[in-house]
Formats: C-alpha cells, sequence, structure tokens
C-alpha cells in the first residue's frame, strides 16, 4: 500500500475508534483524524514488528484494518487520559 492508502486508511480506522468509543475528544474531529491516522501507521508498524504480520499490499486485508483500528483505539485512549481533562 502506499502513503495515501495509508491515510485513507487512518482516516477510516479514526472514524471506527471514534464510534467504538464515544465520547468527547479533546481534540474534535481534525484530532480524532490525526489520531487514526497515527494508529494506522502505529498499528501496522506493531503488527509487523511483533506480531509477525508482514503488511500486506491488500487495501482489503482484515488483518491490517484490525490492527489500524487497534492502533487508533489505543492512541485514542491515551490521548483522552492525557488530554481529556484539561478543559476543566
Amino acid at each position: 500500500m502506499t502513503v495515501i492508502s495509508w491515510i485513507i486508511l487512518g482516516l477510516l480506522a479514526g472514524a471506527i475508534a471514534k464510534f467504538l468509543l464515544p465520547g468527547s475528544d479533546p481534540g474534535g474531529l481534525i484530532g480524532t483524524t490525526l489520531i487514526g491516522i497515527a494508529g494506522a501507521f502505529i498499528g501496522g508498524w506493531i503488527s509487523a514488528r511483533w506480531l509477525d504480520h508482514p503488511i500486506s499490499k491488500d487495501f482489503y486485508d482484515g488483518a491490517t484494518w484490525a490492527a489500524a483500528i487497534g492502533g487508533s483505539l489505543v492512541l485514542l485512549v491515551a490521548y483522552r487520559l492525557l488530554f481529556g481533562n484539561s478543559r476543566d
């Protein structure tokens, strides 16, 4: 997959992560989108590095999607823990 494909995958993974973990985010839509893109890259890297699942060239690979969504969820939770109460 190209970098553009990873960005598109990240946008969709961020939206799915937001759907699975509803609530208010300190960063709003832009922050959630950036977390989704970063989560896709990090999830893919973790999958290739430690889970011994190489990055697929196919955009529709289920394991790639699971890694991207999982990475997005982890980053979204970490972001909420670090910056969630900054507006109070």
